[in-house]
């Protein structure tokens, strides 16, 4: 159960699709009678990822929101061949058996977008309707070399502080009017106290394998074929205004070949990703919420 003042939510403990991990997730349950949603973090986040957005959807919506194998509470895998979005989305198929839920809307930041293209083309009755964070069925390279310079990398953190300027230092690109306050409650969510008593982040630095190299198995450079599979479904894309990871000629691309189904906005201010708790953001997820519930 959650500590802080928002809202109330229960741990949930599963099996990892190959019965090798076990793995965590958030369930915010109000008994609500519409479709649960499913929300999927970035590649070096975590289920605290959507502490804001969980605080505006859960009066009215059931919420799932797991961690990665690897972060959070989550078991880090002693097989680092294993991070990568094919696999992820099959732990969140055993995530939601644990449930029972046979149908969900999901919600999907960057990596976790991945995982939701992958799922709903796997298995599309699955998937009500898709939001992506972000992200599309292509990389742009640039972006993905942005990232390459820092995941992975553990640099000493004496304190909150040292974590806060750490966060910034690597996200202020996306967050550029992110004041000291925004920055500590970031390295919160993104930071941990290690067993032996040192600040590190909350995820295992061995996912940096999966984004390595110029095809890295994290980040598939074409998921367009993918892509077309998923045409019956509604789905609404966000982007953030200056984001190196979704340009705009992706987003137009993914526009074309998926209208009539297909909505999107873009977040002012915002690089990759927006934290979705932007107004603009809320409330075009509100209003996609409010038809494909």
């Amino acid at each position: 159960m959650n500590d802080n003042d928002g809202p109330l939510y229960h741990d949930h403990f599963y099996r990892s699709a190959d019965d090798r991990l076990n793995l965590y997730a958030r369930i915010y349950d109000i008994g609500a009678k519409t479709t649960p949603i499913l929300l999927m973090h970035g590649l070096t986040r975590n289920s605290a990822d959507f502490e804001n957005l969980a605080a505006i959807l859960s009066p009215h919506h059931n919420l799932i929101i797991p961690d990665q194998r690897g972060r959070g509470k989550s078991d880090y895998d002693n097989d680092p061949s294993q991070y990568r979005p094919d696999i992820y989305a099959a732990d969140m198929f055993a995530l939601l058996a644990s449930l029972n839920v046979k149908e969900t809307v999901m919600i999907g930041t960057s990596m976790g977008g991945l995982i939701a293209m992958l799922m709903a083309a796997h298995h599309q009755p699955i998937c009500r309707a898709l939001i992506l964070n972000d992200i599309g069925p292509e990389v742009e390279s640039k972006g993905l070399r942005r990232l390459q310079q820092y995941v992975g990398k553990s640099p000493k953190m004496n304190n909150w502080q040292d974590a806060a300027n750490l966060c910034r230092a690597s996200n202020e690109i996306a967050f550029p009017d992110y004041d000291e306050k925004d920055w500590m409650k970031f390295a919160r969510r993104t930071c941990e106290m290690g067993q032996d008593g040192a600040l590190k982040f909350a995820y295992d630095l061995s996912i940096a394998n999966g984004v390595q190299g110029d095809k890295p198995n994290a980040a598939p450079a074409n998921l367009w074929p993918l892509w077309e599979i998923l045409n019956g479904i509604p789905i609404l894309c966000i982007r953030g205004e200056t984001s190196d990871i979704l340009t705009p000629q992706i987003l137009h691309k993914m526009h074309h070949s998926h209208a009539p189904n297909f909505s999107y906005i873009e977040i002012m201010g915002r690089g990759h990703a927006p934290m979705l708790d932007e107004p603009d953001a809320v409330r075009a997820i509100e209003q996609f919420l409010q038809i494909n519930r």
